[in-house]
């Protein structure tokens, strides 16, 4: 078997500031590089960053955010994550396409991010927008080489392929965040890769629950702690012949933060 790369989601900034010896020091040999402040997407830093990490470690892709407002939740959050949103589209677009150009400074061939709440209903003008504006974004990565992956849960599996097949690119990927799907009731994560299938790009290994009202998320737990069946997700992954990267992500801080990375490694290598 090649080498797997199991890596960990990491600020920009942190990196930056803090360098990779933490990363290193968990066992992992690959990161995914998350940003939400697209004024560090710049020359300095890239160089910056190149000169950090060298080849001790695999940048996977780039988590691009962008600008708020952003409520991560049932009510407010169709209003303002992502491409969903028109009032903050445009601005939105830009900062994507800075994205993807500080990706390339990097020699980075995927750029992530959430699209939003994306209509469940294909006849609407905010669906036809959102795919419009998918597709503007999908096409400047297309410059460069470079893959535009939907994070998944905050919409349906097929809806997302819906919006993949009808931008007409071969350019849009999927990065498969089991726990989102959970989190956001939208899907059971196993059968949701029967849909998305070979146009998954990357794994988060997180977590979690079903929401237990209809305005907040569920919980995210620590790995194995929740309802994402993962040995047999990774055996529906290797049905279709997955090898990319199985990035961690833990949304606490602090030195339980690490415990459970570590313990996540340690679980996903044992199925692996």
């Amino acid at each position: 078997m090649s080498k797997i790369d199991i890596g960990v989601i990491v600020q920009l900034n942190h990196v930056l500031e803090n360098g990779i010896d933490d990363i290193l020091e968990m066992g992992l040999n690959a990161c995914q590089i998350n940003c939400w402040d697209p004024s560090l997407y710049t020359r300095e830093n890239a160089e910056k960053l190149k000169s950090i990490v060298k080849d001790r470690i695999k940048i996977t892709s780039l988590w691009a955010g962008w600008s708020p407002p952003a409520v991560w939740n049932f009510i407010e959050g169709p209003l303002t994550l992502g491409l969903v949103p028109r009032e903050y589209r445009a601005q939105r677009i830009y900062e994507l396409k800075k994205g993807a150009d500080f990706a390339n400074m990097l020699g980075i061939t995927d750029v992530t991010t959430h699209m939003g709440f994306i209509p469940e209903n294909p006849a609407t003008t905010e669906y036809r927008e959102v795919v419009i504006a998918v597709r503007e974004v999908g096409l400047y990565c297309k410059r460069y080489n470079q893959y535009f992956n939907f994070e998944t849960g905050q919409e349906t599996p097929i809806t997302l392929m819906r919006t993949i097949e009808d931008t007409g690119l071969d350019n849009l990927g999927v990065n498969l965040d089991p726990a989102n799907l959970l989190l956001y009731g939208k899907g059971n994560p196993v059968d949701a890769v029967d849909i998305y299938k070979d146009k998954i790009r990357g794994i988060h290994v997180k977590d979690g629950m079903y929401p237990t009202n209809g305005h907040s998320l569920g919980k995210e737990v620590p790995v194995g702690e929740g309802l994402v069946n993962f040995p047999e997700l990774i055996k529906k992954l290797k049905k279709y012949n997955y090898n990319g990267p199985y990035i961690i992500e833990r949304e606490i801080s602090g030195p339980q933060q690490r415990i459970d990375i570590i313990k996540a490694r340690d679980y996903i290598l044992s199925l692996l």
